[in-house]
Formats: C-alpha cells, sequence, structure tokens
C-alpha cells in the first residue's frame, strides 16, 4: 500500500491545530493507540488489575511478535522495558569486562551512554576508544576498524545522533564487528519506525530503541533486542523472580529467553497501546516512510538555508528527518519559545547531549526539528516563513 496522508493526519488529531516537528522527542500517537490504552486502564478500573492482564494477555504479548516482525528477529530475542535507557543499560552492563578492557563507539554516541562508559571506567577500569570523524562528519571506518583489539570487548554505537540529522553506517560497522568478533550494541532510539531496521542486516548483537518516537507508541515504554547466539555470554546487571527462577538446592536459573531483562511491573496499559502502535506501524510501507521522511527533511534544510542568518548544523553523507540549525542573533530556546506561540512545536539540542561532536564545533545550543511521515510539504513551507519572519522581526 502507499501511504494515505489525508488519513494518517486524520487517525493523528494534533496535526489539526499544529505543527509537530518535535518527532525525535515524543510523536504525535494514532488516536487507536491512546484508545487501547484508555480502554486497558478503564478495565483495570472494573475488574482488577492482575484480572486484566490475564484477560488480555494476547495484546499484552503482542509486542514481542510485531517488533520480530518489524525487525527480522524472533520474538524470544525481545524484551520490553520501562524506557530504551534502561533496555541499553541492561545490555552494556551485562556485557562482562575487566580492568583494561576496551569499547569503541563514535564521535557523535549519546550523553547518557557515554556517562555509563565513564562509570564503569572509573568503576571497574574499563577503557573508551573514540573513532574520529571524517571532515563531512561521517565516522572513519578505515579508523574505526583499526582502533579493535585483543582487548576490545564492546563496540556500541548510536545509530542517528540526537543532536542532527547524520545516520551513521551501522551495517557497516556490523560487518567490522562480525570480521572482528566483538559483541555490537546498537542505540536504535531515534531510527526504528523512520527507517527500515534489519538487525541481521545490521549485523548488530543487541539493539534498544523506545516506543514514543517515530514508532508513534507511549511514553514510558522501550525494548531491547539480543540475539540468541549471544545470550548466555552476557550476565544481567540485576536479577529478580520474573528473570530467574530459585531453585530448591539454593541456586537460580535464568530465563532461557531475552526476557531476563524484564523486570515483572510495568505499565501493562502502555504494553497494549505499543502493540497497537506497532501493528499500525506494520500496515504501513517502511521504504514509502523512509523515503518521505528523508526528502521532507530535505526540503526544509533547503528552505531554512535561503534564510538569512541561518546554519544548517546536519553533517553526513546520510542524513534522516532530524534537521538542527541556529540562527544568528536568535538564541536557539527563544526560538524554540517563539515558534511554540505559532504553534509549531520543536526542540532545543544541547551541546552536553553530544558532548564530543558539538563541542569541537563551537555548538551549544540550536534547534532540532524532526519531521515524520504525517508531515507535510505545507507544513515545511510555513515553517520556513515562520523562521524567516522571525529574522525580519529581530533584524529591525
Amino acid at each position: 500500500m502507499s501511504l494515505d496522508i489525508a488519513r494518517l493526519r486524520a487517525d493523528t488529531p494534533g496535526t489539526a491545530d499544529l505543527i509537530h516537528f518535535n518527532n525525535a522527542g515524543c510523536a504525535l500517537p494514532p488516536r487507536e493507540v491512546v484508545d487501547a490504552m484508555t480502554d486497558y486502564l478503564r478495565l483495570e478500573m472494573e475488574i482488577g488489575g492482575y484480572e486484566t492482564a490475564a484477560r488480555m494477555k494476547t495484546r499484552l504479548d503482542r509486542p514481542y511478535s510485531a517488533l520480530a516482525e518489524l525487525l527480522n528477529a524472533h520474538a524470544d530475542e525481545i524484551a520490553i522495558l520501562e524506557n530504551a535507557t534502561r533496555a541499553w543499560d541492561m545490555a552494556f552492563y551485562a556485557v562482562r569486562m575487566a580492568p583494561g578492557d576496551r569499547v569503541l563507539t563514535t564521535r557523535t554516541e549519546y550523553c547518557s551512554n557515554y556517562i555509563a562508559f565513564l562509570q564503569r571506567a572509573r568503576r571497574d577500569g574499563i577503557e573508551i576508544d573514540v573513532a574520529p570523524s571524517l571532515d563531512n562528519g561521517d565516522v572513519d571506518l578505515a579508523a574505526f576498524e583499526k582502533l579493535i583489539g585483543p582487548r576490545t570487548k564492546l563496540i556500541a554505537i548510536t545509530h542517528v545522533a540526537t543532536s542532527g540529522g547524520l545516520v551513521n553506517p551501522a551495517a557497516a560497522i556490523g560487518a567490522i564487528a562480525k570480521r572482528a568478533n566483538v559483541p555490537y550494541l546498537l542505540d536504535a532510539c531515534q531510527s526504528v519506525g523512520q527507517m527500515a531496521i534489519d538487525v541481521e542486516a545490521i549485523g548488530c548483537d543487541m539493539l534498544s530503541a523506545t516506543a514514543r518516537k517515530f514508532l508513534r507508541g507511549p511514553r514510558g515504554i522501550g525494548f531491547l533486542y539480543v540475539r540468541r547466539a549471544i545470550l548466555d555470554r552476557l550476565d544481567p546487571p540485576f536479577l529478580d523472580d520474573f528473570a530467574a527462577d530459585w531453585y530448591a538446592d539454593g541456586d537460580y536459573r535464568l530465563r532461557a529467553d531475552a526476557r531476563r531483562f524484564e523486570t515483572p511491573e510495568c505499565s501493562f496499559a502502555a504494553k497494549v497501546g505499543f502493540g497497537v502502535a506497532l501493528d499500525y506501524a506494520l500496515a504501513l510501507p517502511m521504504a514509502e516512510i523512509e523515503t518521505r521522511v528523508a526528502a521532507l527533511a530535505a526540503a526544509l534544510r533547503a528552505r531554512l538555508g535561503d534564510v538569512p542568518g541561518v546554519a544548517i548544523q546536519d553533517r553526513g553523507t546520510r542524513r534522516c528527518g532530524i534537521v538542527t540549525f541556529t540562527k544568528t542573533g536568535i538564541p536557539a530556546p527563544a526560538m524554540k519559545a517563539m515558534l511554540a506561540e505559532r504553534k509549531i512545536n520543536v526542540t532545543v539540542s544541547v551541546a552536553e547531549a553530544t558532548r564530543l561532536d558539538l563541542i569541537p564545533r563551537g555548538i551549544d545550543k540550536m534547534i532540532r526539528a524532526s519531521i515524520h511521515y504525517y508531515n507535510t510539504e505545507d507544513e515545511i513551507a510555513r515553517f520556513a516563513e515562520a523562521v524567516e519572519a522571525m529574522a525580519l522581526e529581530h533584524a529591525r
């Protein structure tokens, strides 16, 4: 099927009243996602929480099979967690590393992940290798591969940086990881839902992401993919009676699937809503989504590039639906507020989010406008006109 933009926008009530260019923060969910969650909560009110979970088991199980279909994985390789950060943490801290062992990453690594590297460096004595970037922002793949040595125990990268439209070459890095026989953890928070993600083609052993961004699911839920072949090489950082069984001999045994990384309590309503959001995504042609999002973002960059004083800050050979820019004389937080007055949603990317990338470039704060398939060419034009109007007002 092709994308029916009018229907998609009708399914998304917020598009009638505002321009939502903050999809990399939290996309607007389809109406049926919200309906499924409220119906679930209403049933909890009427019959009880545990009873509702028992009655709705099929719908609560749906995210596992849906994610397996979306990612070209198996349902037993999926764990559902309370957010993408916790999903990434569960994978990263499960990788056994000793003093002197090394983790390899890129200059666009997300701050939360890098802080975890630093903690293990301080606590466990591991070392961090950061591959250099080329002049256009792309990771230097030749240098990346040369940094791998006998003590490299993990490759961990962010697929799409939070602070720009650059798409890292996940599959090329997967090929490097395979040649070196090093486990590979991919933070796909900003890529799942706006582009095709195939864990077999990419070659990652672990992948984390959230529901709330380009998958258009609820907040407060994320997921972790763990390849079957690597599962028993990982040691979950903490366990409970859901992740493992306690035996009479005084020992315990882990679950046989990726749900050993879960805990038993979560937002069950969000889990049901996530399943609905995934079904909504699976019913759409991902190739068309990827093409449309990239084209809309390219059009926005072109329009903004014609506005005096605006500098596009996105880098890389391949770019996606995230557009970042600065405007001379107007601080990014002030511009965000001015756009909000015009019912346009954006956010501000700060240097602290990707220090290794933005600080050497002299960027402190910039506007991040992120596009999804339900956005339109008309919204692109209106956004650029709003920025240009603000520039003219400021010039006076």
